[in-house]
């Protein structure tokens, strides 16, 4: 068994990886790690056995029970890191220098140069042996978003056009919209940063499928709830690396329309994802004047608990799975600052790593 800690912003960073780590059969949670000790305390009381998991926190100073007296601890081997946006990059480094295995939630930092540096500094300053770090992005353990895939890779084809739909709205008494970081963010894009490259990540999960991804991108932004600052939304126009175009909407301002869509079309037919159903339209066999239309439905499942496992099972073969690599969240983080810096240019056009 490895022994790992949850270091969380409270209880709500991680509601689902607790029992995700715990129904794990090769983790066992030993600590978990919090700014207060009150919100520490409420992360360890709801695991399965609180008297079994130690506390620590910054704040009141308490001698031996700081985030540093938790990584010396010989015992827990990985550390599962939620922290906000702009805090979590120096504890991912700071883990890894003590030598725990990480997952990091995403993004992989707040912006793509702090990202660079960080990955740089991995790929570099840790030598041989160094522990494993992979970025935790749900969305591409979910259950409908792999069958999507696997769908997109059957179809086959050449991709004609892709499209992401994203609208709904964040109330004020959302407990996510409730934390000050959030409230208040010093960090690009607000909760298009922090949710929306969830939604980019699924996108490019499925036009990895076509054999396809996104090389430029230009979009205009808008605010349409005021309390969602800076930018609520984007509307964009992209295209990938063969030059098929494509279109990109996220809204977290719109009261009265909620959907999440990613459609992929290719010249064998259509797949279109939600996160409980897959609709495929292709061809019949080789006839391309008759179509076979499928529709498949999927029980909601946010991929948490799959994302953990692919963890633990990377600790024991010694290697991170390729879609959790820092480098994988990396790009989806890059596409994401593209549009908003498009946004705030006027629709200026953004390529994508160069």
């Amino acid at each position: 068994m490895t022994g790992i800690a949850l270091l969380g912003a409270g209880i709500f960073a991680r509601e689902e990886h607790l029992p995700a780590i715990e129904a794990s059969p090769t983790l066992t949670l030993k600590a978990v790690y919090s700014r207060s000790q009150q919100s520490a305390e409420a992360l360890a009381a709801a695991s399965k056995d609180p008297s079994s998991v130690a506390v620590y926190f910054d704040k009141p100073a308490v001698e031996g029970k700081t985030l540093d007296d938790l990584l010396q601890r010989d015992d827990i081997a990985a550390v599962d890191i939620a922290l906000p946006i702009l805090h979590q990059p120096g504890v991912v480094e700071k883990a890894l220098k003590a030598g725990k295995h990480v997952l990091s939630e995403k993004p992989v930092a707040g912006d793509v140069e702090s990202a660079q540096k960080l990955i740089a500094w991995y790929e570099g300053a840790l030598g041989g042996g160094k522990p494993l770090w992979g970025v935790a992005e749900n969305w591409r353990y979910m259950e409908s978003i792999r069958y999507a895939a696997q769908r997109v890779r059957e179809i086959g084809g050449e991709l004609v056009t892709f499209r992401l739909v994203k609208n709904g709205s964040v109330r004020s008494d959302n407990k996510y919209f409730n934390t000050e970081w959030r409230k208040t963010p010093q960090y690009q894009g607000g909760f298009l940063l922090d949710g929306g490259v969830h939604f980019v990540a699924g996108l490019r999960f499925l036009l990895a499928a076509a054999g396809q991804d996104i090389k430029q991108v230009a979009g205009f932004t808008a605010l349409l709830d005021e309390k969602l600052i800076p930018v609520d939304t984007i509307h964009a126009v992209a295209l990938t690396r063969d030059g098929k175009p494509g279109t990109i909407g996220i809204s977290f301002g719109t009261e009265f329309k909620s959907d999440t869509e990613v459609e992929i079309v290719t010249t064998n037919g259509v797949v279109s994802w939600n996160p409980t159903e897959v609709k495929t339209v292709a061809r019949k066999g080789d006839r391309s004047d008759e179509r076979v239309e499928e529709k498949k439905e999927f029980p909601y499942s946010s991929g948490v608990t799959e994302e953990v496992a692919a963890f633990a099972k990377a600790i024991e073969a010694g290697k991170i799975e390729a879609i959790q690599t820092p480098a994988e969240a990396l790009n989806d983080l890059e596409i994401l600052q593209r549009l908003l810096e498009s946004g705030a240019g006027g629709a200026t056009v953004k390529s994508i790593g160069v």
